[in-house]
């Protein structure tokens, strides 16, 4: 599993938030997917890392500034992660 940080710009409030997740789960099979109009990013865990281009692609077509990507392993925590 990975955890894929991405910069994203633009984001106003809630809505944009929701619009940017919907357009990651449409593209792209995910396991989980978060954005922070706050922080300016949005979090993504998958099974296997998604190429920044295209990722850099569905953000663009959203209408949103895509700023950065950051690719780690991930492994899940708490009581059943071991």
């Amino acid at each position: 599993m990975v955890k894929i940080t991405l910069g994203v710009d633009g984001m106003m409030c809630n809505m944009c938030e929701s619009h940017v997740n919907d357009a990651i789960r449409n593209a792209f099979k995910v396991k989980k997917v978060s954005s922070s109009h706050k922080d300016k990013e949005t979090l993504i865990i998958a099974e296997s890392e998604i190429p920044e281009a295209e990722l850099k692609s569905v953000i663009d077509e959203t209408g949103y500034a895509f700023v950065s990507y950051r690719c780690e392993p991930y492994e899940k925590k708490g009581l059943f992660g071991r």
